[in-house]
């Protein structure tokens, strides 16, 4: 029985209820106004195939009566599967590109072939196509143009000349990625679907398989010759328009999109500034306006001209909803507070650095378009382009939009889905789309709060001065946990961890029965030791010294975590790799090399405004008035904090997954010393540590919403985890003024290590005698 689907969008991405038998191949046709093609290109396909299992998916954007005549012809060829997806005015992103991913995204088989409807592609290539991918074990096949007993009889000798030179300006874009590829532009490929990311595909117009060969690098490809057909009916889609498409298409290949609309919006910024200093000199000079007056006009007139040309301009190619007068008064605003932010960056680097006004304003200017850029490209003008609309009844992020989403999955106990990336979590990402996520975290405009939700525990709205332009955070309990975030936090990834998504892991683990621990964990064989301190004592670098001196040993120390550590109330520690934080002087201390000269140019800026100093003023702005998150949100965008992942840092390290505490120590700044400590006094001061760890904002607002759950305090469970846990196991105290507690340590287990230190150091290990003195 024949299967026949007119379908939107949003139903194709929900599923379409599958064929009954096995497929050999899914051929999918992208049509516009090909009626009369159907029928012979059907036939030509039942031909040859000659009675294998496959299904034909029109993916159809037509204007003309192409539906009708496919669903007329789908009882004649009931062996074919015929399905059809139209795709109305409004959903037709992409162009024929566009048309092929969604039939990509529809295919039931494990091979897709996509082919013209206009029959220029002969059917008969089928067979051979597929059977070149099983007999190569390759995930592509090319039907070529360009080889040696190919036949192009379809193109005017004009037309074959234009299409070389496109094949060869694409080759000086990406002359590695089309290695191996005669014809990178051919309209006909079969392709492993599953070998394909397909959410990373941004088709524009005819090229798709240019964008298939550049975005997924690593696919294994195989080409075979075939005769280029005449055009059955119709007329060719071919066009000016399409050109631009298709060298649009190259540039975002090659820069990025981001790039070519940052260029267009930075050409505009400078006719602004053109346009703001002509107004300003004739209001003041011509018309005789006061000067402060004549800026204000200045700045009104050069919005509106910045504006206009934003809009009609470099946002010109995408789909925007309606809402313009909206977009205005949100670049006025973001005018209007760029305005503000650029005084005391001027006078900063002027009066208290020495740096030429001439070149203060410059660099402000700089610095103000890549925000301003940052923030209309997400939140003004935010769509991507080819995205689909976004329903708003969806709580969910579901396979109804083009967002890129980053997925992860931490030891099958918590799971995260996010629309914008968390590189903390970068080690537990996986490929595959979770559907049913513990916590998800969706880019957007928190909504307010109703009458009475805050009373529920249910919903909470965390908002600054700037509202939707600054830090803002909406929260939905339950047993999903849904955040919506503002724009400006996708464009601050650490920020969006460490301050919104972080808080919320630590409560949801005690949920599921485990606790997040602010502590380094470090374990030799299978006994795993807890190091924790107050924030910025110094737990990295020691952990880094002891990985970096231990690596050389046959029973070398083992790294599971540097800041928080998942325990589990059975005294298993757990890995929770983030990337390590480092400074300038913990890169010298272990004196590791392993930067490139880009990253060490930047590590002292870096350091300094993420170091003790640089929290302790992030500290003083949140207990003020001032829109701290904001601010950090900012600076963070701007000057990210200095984090590597340990194997970066201590090549060949040790890591393991998971091991038994054996023991817990506590590290502090002051005399020298060293003494076992009661296991009641260590759990408390573990227990504070771990509040100094979430001490920034917008924390102290959402803590109280965060730990109550059902009418229970999750601190309590979360205390009983972690005095289970390590109930019992010995503590250690361990002072040094000269931060050397990395070298007492390993005499816990390995004494070798500790005679070794004392060569280097020049004087005598202490030796531990480690024995609890009190229980929990």
């Amino acid at each position: 029985m024949a299967t026949y689907n007119t379908i939107t969008d949003s139903e194709l991405n929900f599923g379409i209820e599958p064929v009954q038998n096995e497929l050999a191949l899914s051929v999918i046709v992208p049509t516009r106004n090909e009626a009369g093609n159907v029928d012979m290109l059907l036939a030509s396909i039942k031909n040859a195939v000659a009675g294998e299992p496959v299904e034909v998916i029109f993916v159809d954007d037509s204007t003309d009566d192409t539906p009708q005549v496919v669903e007329a012809a789908v009882g004649h060829y009931p062996e074919l599967n015929v399905r059809l997806i139209h795709r109305l005015a409004g959903q037709r992103t992409g162009g024929l590109g566009g048309a092929v991913v969604m039939g990509l995204k529809a295919a039931q088989s494990e091979y897709a072939c996509v082919m013209d409807g206009d029959l220029q592609h002969p059917p008969e290539m089928l067979p051979i196509l597929l059977k070149t991918a099983h007999d190569k074990q390759v995930d592509l096949v090319v039907a070529t143009r360009r080889a040696v007993s190919s036949q192009v009889n379809g193109l005017n000798a004009a037309r074959n000349q234009i299409s070389r030179a496109l094949d060869l300006t694409a080759r000086v874009f990406f002359p590695r990625q089309l290695k191996g590829v005669s014809d990178p532009l051919a309209g006909f490929f079969l392709v492993r679907v599953k070998a394909l990311d397909l959410e990373g595909l941004r088709p524009n117009g005819f090229k798709i398989l240019l964008d298939i060969l550049v975005r997924n690098p690593k696919l294994t490809k195989a080409e075979v010759p075939f005769q280029f057909g005449e055009r059955f009916a119709g007329q060719s889609k071919a066009s000016a328009a399409e050109a631009w498409k298709y060298l649009n298409l190259l540039w975002t290949l090659r820069f990025g999109e981001g790039f070519l609309r940052f260029m267009g919006f930075a050409v505009v910024g400078l006719s602004g500034i053109l346009v703001n200093t002509l107004i300003l000199y004739l209001a003041t000079t011509q018309f005789n306006i006061y000067y402060l007056l004549s800026v204000i006009l200045a700045t009104v007139g050069s919005t509106l001209w910045n504006f206009s040309l934003t809009e009609a301009w470099v946002y010109r190619s995408k789909e925007q909803a309606p809402g313009r007068i909206r977009r205005l008064l949100l670049f006025s605003l973001m005018n209007t507070i760029a305005l503000g932010l650029r005084s005391p960056l001027i006078f900063v680097l002027t009066s208290l650095l020495g740096v030429h006004y001439l070149i203060s304003n410059l660099a402000s200017l700089v610095l103000l378009t890549v925000i301003r850029f940052e923030l209309a490209d997400n939140m003004i003008w935010g769509r991507e382009p080819n995205a689909l609309p976004v329903k708003k009844s969806e709580s969910k992020i579901g396979w109804d939009t083009l967002k890129k989403v980053y997925s992860y999955n931490i030891h099958n106990i918590v799971s995260v889905v996010s629309e914008g990336e968390l590189p903390e979590l970068e080690p537990f990402k996986v490929n595959s789309m979770i559907q049913d996520p513990t916590i998800q975290v969706r880019i957007g405009i928190p909504r307010p709060q109703k009458p009475g939700e805050d009373k529920s525990g249910q919903y909470l709205r965390y908002s600054e001065i700037f509202g939707h332009l600054g830090f803002e955070v909406g929260i939905k309990m339950g047993e999903q946990v849904e955040v919506v975030a503002s724009p400006s936090l996708r464009l601050s990834p650490h920020v969006l961890y460490t301050n919104v998504v972080e808080p919320i892991l630590r409560w949801t683990f005690v949920k599921k029965g485990y606790a997040l621990v602010h502590g380094a964990t470090i374990a030799f064989g299978q006994d795993a030791y807890m190091i924790t301190a107050r924030t910025d004592t110094g737990k990295t670098t020691t952990l880094l010294k002891i990985l970096s001196h231990q690596r050389r040993n046959s029973d070398q120390a083992a790294f599971l975590s540097d800041d928080m550590t998942i325990v589990s109330p059975s005294g298993v520690a757990m890995t929770y790799p983030k990337p390590l934080t480092i400074s300038y002087h913990t890169l010298r201390a272990i004196k590791s090399d392993t930067l490139s000269f880009k990253e060490r140019l930047f590590l002292p800026l870096q350091s300094r405004i993420h170091s003790r100093t640089g929290r302790q003023v992030a500290s003083f702005i949140g207990k003020t008035h001032m829109p701290s998150a904001t601010i950090n949100t900012i600076v963070q965008m701007l000057i990210p904090p200095p984090k590597y992942y340990v194997e970066k840092l201590v090549p060949k390290v040790k890591v393991t997954r998971k091991a038994y505490f054996a023991g817990m120590f506590i590290i502090e700044r002051g005399e020298e010393g060293i003494r076992p400590i009661d296991n009641s006094e260590a759990m408390e001061i573990l227990l504070s540590n771990c509040e100094d760890a979430y001490g920034f904002p917008p924390y102290n607002d959402l803590k109280e919403f965060l730990y109550f759950h059902n009418g229970a305090d999750l601190r309590e469970q979360e205390q009983a985890i972690i005095r289970q846990a390590l109930g019992g196991l010995p503590s250690t105290l361990i002072r040094s003024s000269n931060l050397e507690w990395w070298c007492q340590i390993p005499t816990f287990v390995n004494e070798r290590l500790a005679s070794d230190c004392a060569c280097e150091d020049n004087r005598p290990s202490i030796p531990i005698q480690a024995t609890p003195v009190g229980s929990m």
